[in-house]
Protein backbone atom coordinates (compact mmCIF):
# COMPACT_ATOMS: atom_id res chain seq x y z
CA UNK A 1 0.00 0.00 0.00
CA UNK A 2 1.38 3.41 -0.94
CA UNK A 3 1.57 6.21 1.57
CA UNK A 4 -0.55 9.21 0.62
CA UNK A 5 -0.84 12.71 1.96
CA UNK A 6 -3.07 11.53 4.79
CA UNK A 7 -1.27 8.28 5.71
CA UNK A 8 1.44 8.30 8.37
CA UNK A 9 4.69 6.45 7.75
CA UNK A 10 5.15 3.56 10.22
CA UNK A 11 7.57 4.06 13.10
CA UNK A 12 9.97 1.38 11.79
CA UNK A 13 10.26 2.98 8.34
CA UNK A 14 13.83 4.34 7.92
CA UNK A 15 12.56 7.87 7.21
CA UNK A 16 10.66 7.86 10.50
CA UNK A 17 13.70 6.50 12.35
CA UNK A 18 16.03 9.24 11.12
CA UNK A 19 13.37 11.90 11.73
CA UNK A 20 13.00 11.22 15.46
CA UNK A 21 16.23 9.56 16.64
CA UNK A 22 19.08 11.65 18.10
CA UNK A 23 21.80 12.37 15.57
CA UNK A 24 24.97 10.28 15.81
CA UNK A 25 28.56 11.18 14.95
CA UNK A 26 28.49 9.69 11.41
CA UNK A 27 25.52 11.93 10.58
CA UNK A 28 27.38 14.98 11.88
CA UNK A 29 30.40 13.97 9.79
CA UNK A 30 28.19 13.68 6.69
CA UNK A 31 26.93 17.22 7.23
CA UNK A 32 30.52 18.40 7.77
CA UNK A 33 31.40 16.88 4.38
CA UNK A 34 28.56 18.91 2.86
CA UNK A 35 29.98 22.03 4.55
CA UNK A 36 33.36 21.39 2.90
CA UNK A 37 31.78 20.73 -0.50
CA UNK A 38 29.93 24.05 -0.35
CA UNK A 39 33.14 25.77 0.77
CA UNK A 40 34.65 24.83 -2.60
CA UNK A 41 32.07 27.12 -4.22
CA UNK A 42 33.10 30.04 -2.00
CA UNK A 43 36.78 29.33 -2.63
CA UNK A 44 36.30 29.28 -6.39
CA UNK A 45 34.27 32.50 -6.58
CA UNK A 46 36.72 34.63 -4.59
CA UNK A 47 39.95 32.98 -5.74
CA UNK A 48 39.29 33.75 -9.40
CA UNK A 49 39.01 37.45 -8.59
CA UNK A 50 42.50 37.28 -7.06
CA UNK A 51 43.82 35.54 -10.18
CA UNK A 52 42.31 38.20 -12.46
CA UNK A 53 45.18 40.78 -12.30
CA UNK A 54 47.76 38.15 -13.22
CA UNK A 55 45.61 36.91 -16.10
CA UNK A 56 45.19 40.48 -17.37
CA UNK A 57 48.96 41.10 -17.28
CA UNK A 58 49.93 37.83 -18.94
CA UNK A 59 47.54 38.13 -21.87
CA UNK A 60 47.28 41.95 -21.99
CA UNK A 61 43.49 42.00 -21.71
CA UNK A 62 41.20 44.62 -20.20
CA UNK A 63 38.53 44.57 -17.53
CA UNK A 64 35.83 43.67 -20.04
CA UNK A 65 37.64 40.43 -20.91
CA UNK A 66 38.34 39.65 -17.27
CA UNK A 67 34.64 40.13 -16.64
CA UNK A 68 33.95 37.44 -19.23
CA UNK A 69 36.33 35.05 -17.46
CA UNK A 70 34.53 35.58 -14.16
CA UNK A 71 31.07 35.44 -15.75
CA UNK A 72 31.91 32.22 -17.61
CA UNK A 73 32.14 30.34 -14.33
CA UNK A 74 28.84 31.81 -13.17
CA UNK A 75 27.18 30.87 -16.48
CA UNK A 76 28.44 27.31 -16.05
CA UNK A 77 26.93 27.23 -12.57
CA UNK A 78 23.53 28.24 -13.95
CA UNK A 79 23.61 25.46 -16.55
CA UNK A 80 24.92 22.92 -14.04
CA UNK A 81 22.23 23.74 -11.49
CA UNK A 82 19.45 23.44 -14.09
CA UNK A 83 20.73 20.26 -15.76
CA UNK A 84 23.13 18.14 -13.69
CA UNK A 85 21.36 19.11 -10.46
CA UNK A 86 18.48 16.82 -11.41
CA UNK A 87 20.77 13.79 -11.52
CA UNK A 88 20.87 13.63 -7.72
CA UNK A 89 17.15 12.76 -7.73
CA UNK A 90 17.63 10.15 -10.47
CA UNK A 91 20.92 8.34 -9.87
CA UNK A 92 21.43 9.20 -6.19
CA UNK A 93 23.08 11.91 -4.12
CA UNK A 94 26.47 10.20 -3.79
CA UNK A 95 27.10 9.36 -7.48
CA UNK A 96 26.07 12.87 -8.52
CA UNK A 97 28.45 14.46 -6.01
CA UNK A 98 31.33 12.27 -7.21
CA UNK A 99 30.56 13.17 -10.83
CA UNK A 100 30.56 16.87 -9.95
CA UNK A 101 33.87 16.55 -8.12
CA UNK A 102 35.42 14.89 -11.18
CA UNK A 103 34.22 17.77 -13.38
CA UNK A 104 35.54 20.35 -10.92
CA UNK A 105 38.96 18.72 -10.54
CA UNK A 106 39.37 18.40 -14.31
CA UNK A 107 38.20 21.95 -14.99
CA UNK A 108 40.35 23.60 -12.32
CA UNK A 109 43.47 21.61 -13.22
CA UNK A 110 43.11 22.32 -16.94
CA UNK A 111 42.47 26.03 -16.23
CA UNK A 112 46.02 26.34 -14.92
CA UNK A 113 47.33 25.32 -18.36
CA UNK A 114 44.90 27.30 -20.54
CA UNK A 115 46.78 28.61 -23.62
CA UNK A 116 44.61 31.69 -24.08
CA UNK A 117 41.69 33.59 -22.61
CA UNK A 118 39.09 31.85 -24.80
CA UNK A 119 40.20 28.45 -23.55
CA UNK A 120 40.18 29.73 -19.98
CA UNK A 121 36.59 30.98 -20.36
CA UNK A 122 35.49 27.58 -21.67
CA UNK A 123 37.27 25.77 -18.84
CA UNK A 124 35.77 28.12 -16.24
CA UNK A 125 32.32 27.37 -17.65
CA UNK A 126 33.07 23.63 -17.51
CA UNK A 127 34.18 23.92 -13.88
CA UNK A 128 31.01 25.87 -13.14
CA UNK A 129 28.90 22.93 -14.32
CA UNK A 130 30.14 20.87 -11.38
CA UNK A 131 30.02 23.72 -8.88
CA UNK A 132 26.44 24.60 -9.79
CA UNK A 133 25.20 21.02 -9.63
CA UNK A 134 26.90 19.94 -6.42
CA UNK A 135 24.95 22.44 -4.30
CA UNK A 136 21.68 20.81 -5.37
CA UNK A 137 22.89 17.50 -3.94
CA UNK A 138 24.50 18.77 -0.73
CA UNK A 139 21.40 20.80 0.17
CA UNK A 140 19.34 17.60 -0.09
CA UNK A 141 21.91 15.47 1.77
CA UNK A 142 22.18 17.96 4.65
CA UNK A 143 18.43 17.84 5.16
CA UNK A 144 18.14 14.06 4.77
CA UNK A 145 20.91 13.09 7.21
CA UNK A 146 19.52 15.32 9.98
CA UNK A 147 16.60 14.58 12.25
CA UNK A 148 13.51 16.75 12.12
CA UNK A 149 14.61 18.92 15.05
CA UNK A 150 18.07 19.69 13.62
CA UNK A 151 17.23 19.89 9.91
CA UNK A 152 17.32 23.68 9.58
CA UNK A 153 20.56 23.82 11.58
CA UNK A 154 22.12 21.14 9.36
CA UNK A 155 21.27 23.06 6.20
CA UNK A 156 22.57 26.25 7.83
CA UNK A 157 25.91 24.62 8.66
CA UNK A 158 26.21 23.38 5.08
CA UNK A 159 25.43 26.83 3.70
CA UNK A 160 27.97 28.47 6.03
CA UNK A 161 30.64 26.69 4.01
CA UNK A 162 30.27 29.27 1.22
CA UNK A 163 31.46 32.36 3.15
CA UNK A 164 34.07 30.32 5.02
CA UNK A 165 35.36 29.02 1.69
CA UNK A 166 35.45 32.61 0.46
CA UNK A 167 37.53 33.72 3.43
CA UNK A 168 39.96 30.80 3.15
CA UNK A 169 40.09 31.08 -0.64
CA UNK A 170 40.86 34.77 -0.54
CA UNK A 171 43.57 34.38 2.10
CA UNK A 172 45.07 31.32 0.40
CA UNK A 173 45.11 32.98 -3.00
CA UNK A 174 46.83 36.06 -1.58
CA UNK A 175 49.55 33.87 -0.04
CA UNK A 176 50.10 31.87 -3.24
CA UNK A 177 50.42 34.99 -5.38
CA UNK A 178 53.30 36.25 -3.24
CA UNK A 179 55.62 33.67 -4.79
CA UNK A 180 53.68 31.94 -7.58
CA UNK A 181 51.67 32.85 -10.66
CA UNK A 182 47.90 32.95 -11.05
CA UNK A 183 47.98 29.34 -12.25
CA UNK A 184 48.80 28.21 -8.71
CA UNK A 185 45.33 29.25 -7.53
CA UNK A 186 43.62 26.84 -9.90
CA UNK A 187 46.09 24.06 -9.08
CA UNK A 188 45.39 24.55 -5.37
CA UNK A 189 41.66 24.45 -6.05
CA UNK A 190 42.03 21.23 -8.04
CA UNK A 191 44.06 19.67 -5.24
CA UNK A 192 41.58 20.66 -2.53
CA UNK A 193 38.70 19.33 -4.62
CA UNK A 194 40.51 16.06 -5.32
CA UNK A 195 40.96 15.53 -1.57
CA UNK A 196 37.17 15.55 -1.21
CA UNK A 197 36.79 12.41 -3.36
CA UNK A 198 38.14 9.91 -0.79
CA UNK A 199 36.27 11.74 1.99
CA UNK A 200 32.98 11.34 0.11
CA UNK A 201 33.72 7.69 -0.69
CA UNK A 202 34.60 6.84 2.92
CA UNK A 203 32.36 9.10 5.00
CA UNK A 204 29.27 10.02 2.96
CA UNK A 205 26.87 7.12 2.41
CA UNK A 206 23.89 7.32 0.10
CA UNK A 207 20.83 9.12 1.44
CA UNK A 208 18.51 6.71 3.25
CA UNK A 209 15.50 8.85 2.36
CA UNK A 210 16.41 8.74 -1.34
CA UNK A 211 16.95 4.96 -1.30
CA UNK A 212 13.65 4.36 0.49
CA UNK A 213 11.65 6.64 -1.77
CA UNK A 214 13.36 5.70 -5.04
CA UNK A 215 13.75 1.93 -4.60
CA UNK A 216 11.19 1.03 -1.93
CA UNK A 217 11.31 -2.33 -0.08
CA UNK A 218 14.00 -3.72 -2.41
CA UNK A 219 16.49 -1.31 -0.84
CA UNK A 220 15.88 -2.47 2.76
CA UNK A 221 19.13 -4.52 3.12
CA UNK A 222 21.25 -1.60 1.87
CA UNK A 223 19.28 0.86 4.01
CA UNK A 224 19.86 -1.21 7.15
CA UNK A 225 23.58 -1.43 6.37
CA UNK A 226 23.70 2.38 6.21
CA UNK A 227 21.64 2.69 9.40
CA UNK A 228 24.16 0.41 11.17
CA UNK A 229 26.97 2.67 9.95
CA UNK A 230 25.05 5.68 11.30
CA UNK A 231 24.51 4.00 14.68
CA UNK A 232 20.73 4.05 14.25
CA UNK A 233 18.09 1.33 14.87
CA UNK A 234 17.31 -1.07 12.05
CA UNK A 235 14.29 -0.50 9.83
CA UNK A 236 11.58 -3.14 9.78
CA UNK A 237 9.97 -2.08 6.52
CA UNK A 238 10.06 0.46 3.72
CA UNK A 239 6.65 1.82 2.87
CA UNK A 240 6.11 2.81 -0.77
CA UNK A 241 5.42 6.53 -1.05
CA UNK A 242 3.34 7.92 -3.90
CA UNK A 243 5.51 10.81 -5.07
CA UNK A 244 6.10 12.65 -8.36
CA UNK A 245 9.03 11.49 -10.47
CA UNK A 246 12.11 13.68 -10.61
CA UNK A 247 11.88 16.17 -13.47
CA UNK A 248 11.89 19.92 -13.88
CA UNK A 249 8.44 19.65 -15.45
CA UNK A 250 7.03 18.42 -12.14
CA UNK A 251 8.19 21.61 -10.47
CA UNK A 252 5.99 23.65 -12.80
CA UNK A 253 3.02 21.27 -12.76
CA UNK A 254 -0.12 22.44 -10.96
CA UNK A 255 0.90 21.02 -7.58
CA UNK A 256 4.22 22.88 -7.23
CA UNK A 257 3.98 25.69 -9.78
CA UNK A 258 3.14 28.54 -7.41
CA UNK A 259 5.73 27.35 -4.88
CA UNK A 260 8.50 27.03 -7.47
CA UNK A 261 7.80 30.41 -9.06
CA UNK A 262 7.70 32.11 -5.64
CA UNK A 263 11.01 30.52 -4.60
CA UNK A 264 12.70 31.48 -7.90
CA UNK A 265 11.55 35.09 -7.56
CA UNK A 266 12.62 35.32 -3.90
CA UNK A 267 16.01 33.73 -4.44
CA UNK A 268 16.72 35.57 -7.70
CA UNK A 269 15.74 39.00 -6.36
CA UNK A 270 17.71 38.55 -3.15
CA UNK A 271 20.78 37.26 -4.99
CA UNK A 272 20.61 40.30 -7.27
CA UNK A 273 20.98 42.48 -4.17
CA UNK A 274 23.53 40.29 -2.38
CA UNK A 275 25.83 39.80 -5.37
CA UNK A 276 25.84 43.53 -5.99
CA UNK A 277 27.28 43.92 -2.50
CA UNK A 278 29.71 41.00 -2.86
CA UNK A 279 30.93 42.07 -6.27
CA UNK A 280 31.14 45.83 -5.91
CA UNK A 281 32.04 46.42 -2.25
CA UNK A 282 35.85 46.40 -2.79
CA UNK A 283 35.63 48.73 -5.81
CA UNK A 284 33.30 51.12 -4.00
CA UNK A 285 35.70 51.27 -1.05
CA UNK A 286 38.67 51.94 -3.36
CA UNK A 287 36.65 54.72 -5.02
CA UNK A 288 36.41 56.36 -1.59
CA UNK A 289 40.21 56.70 -1.57
CA UNK A 290 41.28 53.57 0.33
CA UNK A 291 44.13 51.29 -0.71
CA UNK A 292 42.98 48.07 -2.50
CA UNK A 293 44.58 45.91 0.21
CA UNK A 294 42.40 47.61 2.83
CA UNK A 295 39.35 47.34 0.60
CA UNK A 296 39.63 43.55 0.60
CA UNK A 297 39.25 43.62 4.39
CA UNK A 298 35.71 44.91 3.87
CA UNK A 299 34.92 41.76 1.85
CA UNK A 300 36.40 39.60 4.60
CA UNK A 301 34.12 41.29 7.15
CA UNK A 302 31.14 40.68 4.86
CA UNK A 303 31.99 36.97 4.60
CA UNK A 304 32.57 36.71 8.35
CA UNK A 305 29.16 38.22 8.96
CA UNK A 306 27.69 35.82 6.41
CA UNK A 307 29.07 32.74 8.14
CA UNK A 308 27.85 33.87 11.57
CA UNK A 309 24.47 34.95 10.16
CA UNK A 310 23.84 31.58 8.56
CA UNK A 311 24.67 29.65 11.72
CA UNK A 312 22.59 32.02 13.85
CA UNK A 313 19.55 31.41 11.68
CA UNK A 314 20.04 27.66 12.04
CA UNK A 315 20.11 27.88 15.83
CA UNK A 316 17.13 30.25 16.09
CA UNK A 317 14.77 28.66 13.55
CA UNK A 318 13.58 25.78 15.81
CA UNK A 319 12.58 28.36 18.44
CA UNK A 320 11.31 31.27 16.36
CA UNK A 321 10.27 29.59 13.12
CA UNK A 322 12.09 29.57 9.78
CA UNK A 323 9.65 31.63 7.73
CA UNK A 324 9.46 34.70 10.02
CA UNK A 325 13.24 34.71 10.42
CA UNK A 326 13.76 34.73 6.65
CA UNK A 327 11.20 37.52 6.18
CA UNK A 328 12.98 39.64 8.79
CA UNK A 329 16.38 38.72 7.32
CA UNK A 330 15.40 39.73 3.79
CA UNK A 331 13.92 43.02 4.97
CA UNK A 332 16.93 43.67 7.16
CA UNK A 333 19.31 42.87 4.29
CA UNK A 334 17.57 45.50 2.15
CA UNK A 335 18.08 48.09 4.89
CA UNK A 336 21.71 46.99 5.38
CA UNK A 337 22.57 47.32 1.68
CA UNK A 338 21.04 50.79 1.57
CA UNK A 339 22.96 51.67 4.75
CA UNK A 340 26.23 50.45 3.21
CA UNK A 341 25.77 53.12 0.57
CA UNK A 342 25.04 55.81 3.14
CA UNK A 343 27.58 55.30 5.95
CA UNK A 344 30.47 57.77 6.27
CA UNK A 345 33.64 57.08 4.27
CA UNK A 346 35.53 55.77 7.31
CA UNK A 347 36.95 52.23 7.36
CA UNK A 348 35.43 51.32 10.71
CA UNK A 349 31.93 52.28 9.52
CA UNK A 350 32.38 50.41 6.25
CA UNK A 351 33.57 47.28 8.06
CA UNK A 352 30.67 47.35 10.52
CA UNK A 353 28.17 47.94 7.72
CA UNK A 354 29.69 45.11 5.66
CA UNK A 355 29.54 42.69 8.61
CA UNK A 356 25.87 43.47 9.30
CA UNK A 357 25.08 43.25 5.59
CA UNK A 358 26.72 39.83 5.32
CA UNK A 359 25.03 38.63 8.52
CA UNK A 360 21.54 39.47 7.27
CA UNK A 361 21.99 38.76 3.56
CA UNK A 362 23.72 35.39 3.85
CA UNK A 363 21.49 34.41 6.76
CA UNK A 364 18.57 34.93 4.39
CA UNK A 365 20.24 32.80 1.70
CA UNK A 366 20.67 30.01 4.25
CA UNK A 367 17.02 30.36 5.23
CA UNK A 368 15.94 30.07 1.61
CA UNK A 369 18.02 26.88 1.23
CA UNK A 370 16.28 25.46 4.30
CA UNK A 371 12.87 26.43 2.91
CA UNK A 372 13.66 24.58 -0.33
CA UNK A 373 14.82 21.50 1.58
CA UNK A 374 11.64 21.48 3.68
CA UNK A 375 9.15 22.24 0.90
CA UNK A 376 10.06 19.71 -1.79
CA UNK A 377 9.70 15.93 -1.23
CA UNK A 378 12.68 13.57 -1.52
CA UNK A 379 12.15 12.79 -5.21
CA UNK A 380 12.18 16.49 -6.13
CA UNK A 381 14.49 17.94 -3.47
CA UNK A 382 17.69 18.10 -5.52
CA UNK A 383 15.83 18.99 -8.72
CA UNK A 384 13.99 21.77 -6.90
CA UNK A 385 17.19 23.07 -5.33
CA UNK A 386 19.03 23.04 -8.65
CA UNK A 387 16.20 24.76 -10.50
CA UNK A 388 15.68 27.53 -7.94
CA UNK A 389 19.41 28.15 -7.58
CA UNK A 390 19.98 27.96 -11.33
CA UNK A 391 17.40 30.60 -12.17
CA UNK A 392 18.40 32.56 -9.07
CA UNK A 393 22.01 32.83 -10.20
CA UNK A 394 20.72 34.76 -13.19
CA UNK A 395 19.71 37.39 -10.65
CA UNK A 396 23.19 37.13 -9.16
CA UNK A 397 24.66 38.00 -12.56
CA UNK A 398 22.14 40.79 -13.12
CA UNK A 399 22.86 42.66 -9.87
CA UNK A 400 26.51 43.59 -10.55
CA UNK A 401 25.65 44.43 -14.17
CA UNK A 402 22.86 46.84 -13.19
CA UNK A 403 25.14 48.41 -10.59
CA UNK A 404 27.85 48.92 -13.19
CA UNK A 405 25.43 50.71 -15.49
CA UNK A 406 24.16 52.93 -12.66
CA UNK A 407 27.66 53.83 -11.52
CA UNK A 408 28.72 54.53 -15.10
CA UNK A 409 26.05 57.23 -15.44
CA UNK A 410 27.08 58.82 -12.14
CA UNK A 411 24.46 57.39 -9.79
CA UNK A 412 26.98 57.11 -6.93
CA UNK A 413 27.34 54.69 -4.03
CA UNK A 414 24.25 55.86 -2.15
CA UNK A 415 21.73 55.84 -4.99
CA UNK A 416 23.05 52.58 -6.45
CA UNK A 417 22.88 50.81 -3.09
CA UNK A 418 19.38 52.12 -2.43
CA UNK A 419 18.07 50.93 -5.80
CA UNK A 420 19.74 47.50 -5.62
CA UNK A 421 18.40 47.02 -2.08
CA UNK A 422 14.91 46.81 -3.57
CA UNK A 423 15.60 43.22 -4.67
CA UNK A 424 15.75 41.91 -1.10
CA UNK A 425 12.84 44.12 -0.06
CA UNK A 426 10.59 42.71 -2.78
CA UNK A 427 11.76 39.16 -1.92
CA UNK A 428 10.65 39.73 1.69
CA UNK A 429 7.25 40.89 0.44
CA UNK A 430 6.87 37.83 -1.83
CA UNK A 431 7.61 35.49 1.09
CA UNK A 432 5.21 37.38 3.35
CA UNK A 433 2.37 36.99 0.84
CA UNK A 434 3.12 33.44 -0.36
CA UNK A 435 1.77 30.19 1.05
CA UNK A 436 4.66 27.76 1.37
CA UNK A 437 4.09 24.47 3.15
CA UNK A 438 6.75 21.89 4.12
CA UNK A 439 6.73 18.38 2.70
CA UNK A 440 6.95 16.82 6.19
CA UNK A 441 7.71 13.47 4.61
CA UNK A 442 8.66 11.73 7.80
CA UNK A 443 5.04 11.41 8.82
CA UNK A 444 3.15 12.33 5.65
CA UNK A 445 3.57 12.33 1.94
CA UNK A 446 3.51 15.88 0.68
Amino acid sequence: MAVTSTTALPADDPRSILAVQPMRLPQVVAIAICFLLNALDGFDILAVTFAAPGIARQWSVGNDTIGLVISAGLAGMVVGSLTLGQLADRIGRRPQILLCLAIMVGGMFASAFAPNVVALCLLRAFTGLGLGAVLAAVNAVSAEFANRRRRDLAVSIMAAGYPVGGIVGGWGAAQLLKSHGWESIFLAGAGATALMVPLVLLLLPESVAWLATRHGPAALPRINAILRHLGQPQAGQVRIVDEPKASMGQLFATRYRATTVALIFMYGLHMMTFYYALGWAPSLVVALGFDPSRATIVSVFMNMGGAIGGLTLGFLSPRLGLRPLVIVGLGGAAVAVAAFGAVPAAMVWLQVAAFILGFLANGSVVGLYALIANIYPTTLRATGTGTVIGFGRMGAALGPFIAGQLLAVGAGRGVTSLLLALGSAVAALVLLLSRLRPADEETHQS
